[in-house]
């Protein structure tokens, strides 16, 4: 398994990092790290579009839903095959909102430990294909003054903070979009999570090194604003179908 994450994850977002640093003016870490960050995002765009369109399925079915309710109020285990039998029907996966956050996690890991190899040029030609220059010494100073390779409160409670933001948006937009029942155990559920998850983000950063921690300001940013094309986007289709 070690291998294989070496492999299809980590391995490959060193050297697109180290390519990314000796392409860009003036070779800045903190440029480097953000333009790997859209990109990371960018490649995950269909996954995103699949969650999206899953969400606004919930959002048609949720008459049925509630209609199962009734009917198999009494028998839980009823109630569970109806609904599984309604979701594949309609070719939905009620694990589908869960799996953007999920796959952050592996590239997490694989960016710190990026972060733990990265400032030690002993170690890049064995983890650099034969494509990618060596750049020899990486400095950690991102936009002239900014110690990545340390940690920084500052930008622990940006993240937290920006977490909670795209966290209340994108409850809101699944709420207006009609996919999440208010009373229903998930939306209770994302709703606890919106306010517990930005704490847990800020307790994790407080001791990541700052490169992280830009990471996870950008993807969180950058999900605000793509949540909300692609629900636009999704909207303005179903309207001219």
């Amino acid at each position: 398994m070690i291998q294989i994450f070496n492999l299809i994850i980590y391995k490959p977002i060193f050297n697109a990092l180290i390519a990314i640093y000796n392409f860009i003016p003036g070779h800045d870490l903190g440029l480097a790290i953000i333009l790997l960050t859209i990109i990371i995002r960018l490649i995950f765009l269909p996954l995103t579009i699949r969650t999206v369109a899953s969400q606004q399925l919930m959002a048609k079915i949720q008459p049925k839903l509630k209609e199962l309710k009734e009917r198999y109020k009494d028998n839980k285990q009823a109630l569970g095959e109806a609904t599984m039998a309604l979701y594949k029907e309609h070719k939905i996966n009620p694990l589908s909102g869960c799996l953007p956050l999920l796959i952050q996690f592996p590239v997490l890991i694989a960016l710190y430990r990026v972060f733990l190899a990265v400032f030690k040029p002993q170690d890049l030609p064995s983890m650099l294909y034969s494509f990618i220059s060596n750049p020899g010494v990486i400095t950690p100073i991102a936009f002239g003054f900014f110690d990545l390779s340390k940690r920084s409160i500052v930008l622990a409670i940006v993240a937290g903070v920006m977490q909670f933001i795209q966290a209340r948006s994108s409850f809101s937009l699944q709420k207006s979009s009609g996919s999440m029942d208010k009373d229903s155990f998930a939306s209770k559920m994302n709703k606890q999570m919106m306010y517990f998850f930005p704490f847990t983000i800020i307790l994790i950063a407080w001791g990541l090194p700052a490169g992280i921690t830009i990471y996870w300001i950008v993807t969180t940013l950058y999900s605000y604003v793509e949540q909300k094309l692609v629900y636009k986007y999704r909207v303005s289709k179903e309207a001219i179908n």
